[in-house]
């Protein structure tokens, strides 16, 4: 359900890719995963994808499950799965050689049930998907094959034949003898008739309470084996049976069980957005121009923190039209200006890899790398400094993009002058424009938002009449740095007028 059959299933690295950390997605495939551990669903999230059609494949899954009978039959599926996987995992744990085979028939039969269920709820519902419509049909041919259907039968009758078996057991001391039922009459009834006109008031209870655990103890166990030799010919079916179907699990329909859950987490994850009256929608693709735009977007980590908070989340637009290639955010600290430039990487991940992003109506470039140069401290131990290792880092990112690719900056060059911050990052900016890169650029340098036709300005806003509070809107405007020296010169008690009310 995850790939079509264009498209081999590739491997994730091991953990997340390296800008997972810069852009918080490490924090959102976290939250996304969280309670379905047993699926092992993260290295589905570290996959990305380079064809559109795929990328549409997966959007058409996502839409099906939308509608909520077809997300409830699924759900119930996976519930039978699970029952499956239980009742394995404790014959695996039992000693009995009885007593897990019997755990084992059991599994085989709630897994018949889930099977024949899915099969039956799938021919009546309405699929759309190529996804859905290819599963539907294969597990329709599955249910109906010989192998399956005597599977499911011979397990039944075993379970019939097994629930069948009556026996008696005589006890005397310690000895316990095991013989099969002929008839015996039940003297229950009749004792407790005879015993119930003496009962005056309530009287304690003196039934015993047997232990909760699975595994005999040696006296069931010795019980069973005895029941067994009454009835060979049932306990010998027993035994070739799960002897047989060792593998009775079909791979299609385990895999299934588990990649369906990659949508049924990510579509559980945005409901709790869309409750807050935040919007997600399914972004077109586009794989040659470079004009992309997403509306009432937002930072999924971040705006997940804040509803958990009751907090107001604040959404953005971006847009670049005909040769625009380079967006440049600048404005006072703590404004917003990060946040807008994880939110851009984190909608084109998620694009990328099918799945709906935050906002309301969106086209984003399916990229074929993306790289993030975001500021990290400067460690004692290294002994090049702050400004050694951005220009190796950005070097190194510059080296491996493509026209293909994705760059987001985050003050970079901030640990030297500025005039040689204006001049490395000129210089940098020179080559992102040959490569025809996209790129969010998040800088103190204003003149970079003025180079050229391919640059676009946006600034994170404060509230008019009060520069110290921030809107955390980011806004498609020239950059002229009145806002941020505004910012910095209260902070620091520096402006006209603090400066002329402390003068004598």
């Amino acid at each position: 359900m995850l790939f079509n059959d264009q498209m081999g299933k590739a491997e994730a690295s091991p953990g997340y890719p390296y800008f997972f950390k810069d852009l918080n997605l490490d924090q959102v495939v976290d939250e996304i995963c969280a309670g379905k551990e047993e699926y092992d669903l993260k290295p589905f999230f570290c996959i990305p994808l380079h064809d559109p059609d795929m990328v549409l494949y997966r959007q058409e899954i996502m839409r099906d499950l939308e509608e909520q009978s077809l997300f409830a039959l699924i759900q119930s599926f996976a519930g039978k799965m699970r029952e499956v996987r239980s009742r394995l995992a404790q014959a695996g744990k039992l000693r009995v050689p009885y007593q897990k085979e019997r755990w084992f028939l059991d599994a085989v039969a709630v897994y018949g049930d889930a099977v024949e269920r899915l099969q039956q709820d799938l021919s009546r519902a309405d699929l759309r998907s190529r996804g859905f419509l290819a599963f539907r049909e294969y597990v329709t041919a599955y249910a109906a094959a010989g192998g399956f259907t005597s599977l499911v039968a011979e397990a039944r009758r075993i379970q019939a034949e097994l629930a069948a078996i009556r026996y008696c057991l005589w006890i005397k001391g310690s000895r316990v003898t095991v013989k099969k039922y002929e008839n015996e009459a039940d003297y229950g009834v009749d004792v407790d008739a005879t015993f119930a006109k003496f009962k005056i008031g309530e009287v304690e209870d003196y039934q015993a309470s047997f232990s909760p655990a699975l595994d005999m103890n040696h006296v069931e166990a010795g019980i069973l084996a005895r029941v067994a030799r009454l009835y060979p010919a049932i306990f010998a079916d027993l035994d070739s049976f799960c002897e047989r179907n060792t593998d009775f699990l079909n791979a299609a329909i385990v895999a299934f069980d588990r990649e369906i859950q990659f949508y049924i987490a990510y579509l559980d994850y945005m409901a709790r957005f869309r409750k807050a009256g935040l919007k997600f929608c399914y972004p077109r693709i586009s794989v040659d121009g470079k004009e992309i735009h997403d509306y009432e977007g937002f930072d999924a980590a971040l705006a997940l923190k804040l509803i958990k908070e009751n907090s107001p989340v604040v959404c953005n637009d971006f847009c670049l039209r005909g040769k625009e290639r380079i967006i440049v955010v600048t404005g006072p600290n703590q404004g917003g200006k990060t946040t807008f430039a994880r939110a851009f990487g984190q909608m084109h991940y998620l694009a990328g890899i099918g799945c709906p992003v935050p906002g309301r109506e969106a086209l984003l470039f399916l990229c074929d790398k993306l790289f993030t140069h975001f500021g990290k401290e400067e460690e004692t131990k290294d002994l090049y400094g702050k400004l050694f290792d951005d220009v190796a880092r950005i070097h190194d990112i510059l080296d491996r993009a493509t026209p293909g690719s994705i760059v987001l900056i985050n003050e970079i060059f901030t640990s030297t002058t500025l005039h040689d911050a204006v001049f490395l990052s000129r210089r940098v900016m020179e080559i992102i424009q040959r490569a025809d890169l996209l790129c969010v650029w998040v800088t103190f340098v204003d003149e970079l938002s003025h180079l050229g036709d391919r640059v676009v300005s946006m600034v994170s806003q404060i509230v008019p009449g009060n520069p110290s509070l921030r809107t955390f809107k980011i806004v498609r405007t020239p950059a002229d740095g009145l806002s941020y020296a505004i910012a910095i010169a209260e902070k620091y008690r520096m402006t006209y007028d603090q400066l002329k009310d402390r003068l004598p």
